[in-house]
């Protein structure tokens, strides 16, 4: 995901900070990381998924490609 997709690319610094803050008073700080890490692994295995369900369609159009 990019920042431009998420339109993360116009927040400043003040907006940033209002956002963390809200987060700490939302779940502590302790959550935070471990919410952290969740998100890390959600999108590593949504990379994966992505990168899985398109090789059996490479795989397919070079197989046709051949014939």
């Amino acid at each position: 995901m990019s920042a431009a997709f998420l339109g993360l690319e116009r927040l400043g610094a003040g907006e940033i900070i209002l956002i963390v803050a809200v987060l700490l008073l939302l779940f502590g700080a302790r959550r935070i990381p471990e919410i952290a890490r969740a998100l890390g692994r959600s999108i590593n295995e949504f990379k994966k998924g992505q990168q899985d369900s398109s090789a059996p369609d490479k795989a397919d159009s070079e197989g046709k490609k051949s014939e």
